[in-house]
């Protein structure tokens, strides 16, 4: 029985549903009744956002519409922009005139391109831009506007009177004794304008007024002069913020009655202690929390703002739908992933095969497996998938191919030609849009980066004899080194009948492991031009043999 149970389809089988069913059961043991459910992820407006930016949005949406889906109730998801952050550093491809505005709050950096009131509200509109791409239904809320209406003043004022409880607190989690000797808030100051200069030193609940001086302090490595000043700094202005790691987090939760939020593990512990300060300083029991790994470039390293190996959503887009970015992010949500362009393509295919799950044109035999495929197909779509199938599925492989071979400025006319002369379509029949919208994504994938050879996602289901094993790792071998298409294309000839293997037969399950149909173009030439070396090692993955 509680094995039955531990295997409940929740929802539509995802994480995500589970995620939303276990915050409805919590807030209903705290008894908060809240009237609106609402989720928050965090736009860092000091950078160009990357796929990491990316994630936090779709999976805080993602939650939203299980938490509507399964509670009846309203949900929404707040995007907070941190803008009252200071500028640490210039990220690398960034003007370096702004090295001036080292230690400002970005919200009052100027904008380098000037297409946008400030620094921060160019590249916030980077992130919202392709939220919106995206269909991610959002309401957006700047640091800045919320410490200037007064939004946070109640929340900003038991953390300062708490200032003590909450430096010990702090000091628990991370060993920093830093806020036993400062309030954990950063004025801006008056005359230098810059925020991480200054030292918070008294409060009085009175004015509700801070004072503090600008003493200066080391930044990224760096050692920023203070100018000096002392000063006042209004809670309920954006004339300060209170610490990231010390309230801010906990002040906004508390303030926008929060119930679900996201982090990933580099900053595990402001979350730990800002749990705390939400817990024990202000009385609101914080968010439901769930960690996520960080994406990672191909060489291991994090994408980072700074360093400047970000992959954005808007190159992502550019070869891809939105769909097959959704896909990357809501996947799943563990472990991190070396992700870069070349991984649009394996990602749109496996779209295609979760589509054909969907609607039954592939069985799945698991239910609980077929469950989170169809479910995660939903998801992707916003809980409203197309109501029928495309019907026409071709592999990236072939159409960024055909696209690379094409007539200059006749590509979409060419490529639809030879799905005609594949049978893929049927002579007269229109394209289906959605195939041509990836047609035209393949087109742009191969104008940048000609043919390449993609790997499929999901399981191939081929078996292979004996002989027809020996055939395709004889034919790998050939391939480890590259060759004209012709000399391929009679290699596969002689390569058959070698093995006793007629040569229609050894094309159809060549064919098959390459692009996951029995036909396409002529082989020969195709394996050349994506690379012989490639075909090779995706031949002997096929057969479950270790590269040469």
């Amino acid at each position: 029985m509680r094995a039955e149970m531990e295997r409940e389809i929740i929802g539509r089988g995802t994480w995500v549903d589970k995620v939303a069913k276990e915050i409805i059961e919590r807030e209903e043991r705290l008894g908060r009744q809240l009237s609106v459910l609402r989720a928050e992820m965090g736009i860092g407006a000091s950078g160009i956002p990357h796929l990491g930016s990316f994630s936090d949005a779709a999976r805080a949406h993602a939650v939203k519409l299980a938490l509507e889906d399964l509670s009846g109730r309203e949900a929404e998801m707040v995007a907070f922009a941190d803008d009252m952050d200071g500028l640490r550093s210039v990220p690398i491809g960034m003007p370096r005139e702004l090295e001036k505005w080292i230690g400002h709050p970005v919200c009052r950096v100027p904008d380098p391109w000037s297409c946008h009131d400030s620094f921060a509200d160019h590249v916030e509109h980077l992130l919202m831009e392709a939220m919106d791409a995206c269909g991610i239904e959002y309401k957006f809320m700047a640091s800045r506007e919320a410490y200037g209406s007064g939004l946070l003043a109640p929340q900003i004022e038991a953390i300062l009177v708490n200032a003590e409880k909450v430096g010990r607190i702090v000091a628990e989690v991370t060993g920093s004794e830093k806020y036993l000797e400062a309030l954990p808030y950063f004025a801006v100051c008056e005359e230098c304008g810059r925020i991480y200069t200054t030292r918070a030193y008294a409060f009085d609940p009175k004015t509700g007024r801070v004072a503090y001086r600008c003493e200066g302090a080391e930044i990224k490595g760096r050692w920023l002069d203070g100018c000096g000043c002392e000063g006042e700094a209004s809670i309920k202005s954006d004339d300060g913020k209170l610490a990231w790691v010390a309230g801010e987090f906990a002040a906004r939760w508390a303030a926008l009655k929060i119930c679900f939020e996201a982090y990933g593990k580099d900053i595990e512990a402001s979350v730990i202690s800002n749990d705390r300060i939400c817990r024990e300083v202000l009385g609101f029991e914080p968010p439901y929390h769930i960690r996520y790994e960080l994406f990672l470039d191909k060489s291991g390293r994090k994408m980072s703002k700074s360093v400047g190996n970000v992959l954005t959503p808007q190159l992502w887009l550019k070869y891809g739908p939105p769909q097959s970015l959704l896909l990357l992010m809501l996947k799943r949500f563990v472990g991190a992933r070396r992700i870069d362009i070349t991984d649009v393509p394996r990602y749109t295919d496996e779209l295609d095969r979760l589509e054909q799950v969907y609607f039954g044109l592939v069985e799945v035999g698991d239910e609980f497996e077929r469950a989170k495929l169809r479910g995660l197909y939903e998801y992707v779509w916003h809980l409203r998938p197309p109501e029928r199938p495309l019907g026409v599925y071709v592999p990236y492989n072939l159409l960024a191919y055909l696209a690379s071979v094409a007539p200059e400025g006749a590509e979409e006319e060419y490529v639809v030609s030879c799905l005609r002369a594949y049978g893929l379509l049927k002579k007269g029949q229109r394209p289906p849009a959605r195939l041509m919208e990836k047609v035209r994504y393949a087109i742009r994938w191969a104008r940048d980066f000609g043919a390449q050879l993609v790997e499929r996602e999901g399981p191939r289901e081929l078996e292979f004899s004996d002989v027809e094993r020996e055939a395709v790792l004889a034919l790998a071998d050939f391939l480890s080194v590259e060759r004209t298409g012709e000399e391929v294309q009679n290699a596969i000839f002689e390569v058959a009948r070698a093995h006793g293997i007629k040569p229609p037969a050894f094309f159809r399950l060549l064919y098959t492991i390459l692009l996951g149909m029995p036909r396409g173009p002529r082989l020969g030439p195709y394996i050349a031009r994506v690379g012989c070396r490639k075909v090779a090692e995706a031949l002997r993955k096929a057969v479950g043999a270790r590269g040469a």
